[in-house]
Parts: structure tokens; sequence; C-alpha cells
């Protein structure tokens, strides 16, 4: 009988030669326009937030020592509430000056940490830690810069007289108009998170003892990006384009005149 070892057999896998293919370059013709208007995401905002959140996270079987923590976000809404308007000019569309920007969503943390027993594998903890909250934003954020557009609905009501007594009203008529408008929903996009984290056992453990919870305490910088989808004509001065939309009450920029005020007459 042999003692030497078999040869070590090789695994072939079917292979197909690729046929090189010819390229030429694909003539392009341009045609001019002065004026374009496109209509695309607008960036309002890109804020970031500072969170802070605290949370026990129970360990099974109990833990010697954490190895290795590695986190990330999840965003499961990103809102933006108007809270103070200035109409544009000869529209019935306002921009936003003032807003409330509400986020919410979870902390996804995979801890891996060591147990008591000898050479034992490394265990795997699965945590999601979740946070909300809100800031306020002002618009725009920087001189020039673009605004939330929000168009307001209209609804209007007109009721007639009896036209038999010309007394009392008639109940059983009337004229409705509704003006509705869809506007663009702003929306958000995640851009970075940084974490600033400690995590401890709220019981201190003796070396080489066990622990069962940590305690985390965290500091999330959320950046996100706050968009809303516009009309943008390009030339050389670049205007957002809003459409006029004519209601029974056209919009009027009101005029205020300031009081006048008389000094004080001392007797």
């Amino acid at each position: 009988m042999s003692n030497q070892l078999d040869p070590i057999q090789s695994c072939p896998v079917t292979s197909t030669e690729q046929i090189p293919l010819t390229t030429a370059t694909t003539p392009l013709v341009a045609t001019p326009l002065v004026t374009p208007t496109i209509k695309v995401p607008v960036v309002l905002a890109e804020p970031t937030l500072q969170i802070a959140v605290e949370a026990d996270i129970t360990l099974t079987p109990a833990a010697t020592e954490i190895k290795r923590v590695k986190k990330h976000v999840f965003l499961n809404q990103v809102k933006l509430v108007p809270v103070a308007f200035t109409r544009i000019a000869g529209t019935d569309f306002f921009m936003v000056t003032r807003a409330k920007l509400f986020v919410a969503g979870h902390i996804r943390k995979n801890i891996e940490y060591a147990s008591a027993e000898c050479n034992g594998a490394l265990q795997d903890r699965i945590a999601d830690v979740p946070f909300s909250g809100f800031t306020d934003l002002t618009f725009p954020q920087t001189i020039g810069g673009p605004f939330p557009i929000l168009g307001i609905s209209e609804f209007a009501e007109a009721n007639f007289l009896n036209e038999t007594t010309q007394m009392d009203a008639r109940l059983d008529k009337a004229f409705f108009q509704n003006l509705v408008k869809y506007n663009e929903q702003p929306f958000g996009e995640l851009v970075a998170a940084n974490f600033f984290e400690l995590d401890f056992s709220p019981v201190m453990a003796d070396p080489e003892g066990t622990f069962d919870t940590l305690r985390e305490k965290i500091v999330l910088e959320l950046t996100v990006k706050v968009l809303q989808v516009q009309q943008i004509r390009l030339g050389t001065g670049t205007n957002v384009i809003t459409p006029n939309l004519t209601g029974l009450t056209p919009p009027v920029s009101p005029t205020v005149t300031p009081p006048v005020i008389h000094p004080t007459e001392s007797c």
C-alpha cells in the first residue's frame, strides 16, 4: 500500500470568452434654450441636530468585557411644520419663514462582548434605541437662499335673500367655491451621524466578574437635508417660478400705515 497522499484535484469552472465590441462617438445636437424652466429638489436647510438618549440594554448571557459596538441610524420621519408665512406678491402662495422640524428614528446598536466562559465564542446583542424630537428652523438659512413654498386653499360661500319677502334668508340655496392647491411635500434625507457614547454597568463588576445590564448614554449629532421640489427658471437671474391661481378673492398685499404718535403736552 502506498503512503503517498493523493494529489489535490483542480476544480474547473465553465467560462465564456467575451467578444470585443467596437465603439464610436455619438454625435449630439444642442438645442438652444434662453431661459429653461426645470423642476428639481431644492435644499431648504441642512441642520445638524444634537440628540441625547439613555438606555439600559440587557445582556444574556452575562458579559465580562465589551469588545466592540457598531452603530447606525434609521429615520422614521423628517417632517416640516410651517408656523410663519410671507405672501408671494401677486399670488395666493406663501413663503415659509419659520417652521418646526420633527425628527424620529432609532439607533441600531450591534454589541459584541465576551462571556464568563473560558475560550468561549464572542456574544452578539442587537438593540434598537428610539429617539424623537424637534427643532426650530428659520428661512432663508443663508442670505438669498430658498424658502419652502405653500399654496393656501380657499373656500367661499354666498347666501341669498328670500326673493319673495326680501326679509329672510333662503336656507335652501347657497353658492360655494373651493380652490384647492396641491403642494409639494417637503421631505428629508439622512446625511451623517456622529456618535459620542459612554457605556458602563450600573453596578461595577469585579475583575473577571460579570454584568448583565449595559447602561448607555449617547450624544448623537445628526445631520439631515430638508428639501422641496420646486420649479426653477435658469438664466442670468435664476428665479423660483410660482403659479398664479386666481380665486374669487384676488391676493392683495396689505399696506400698513404706521400710526401717527403725537407728543404729550405738558400741563
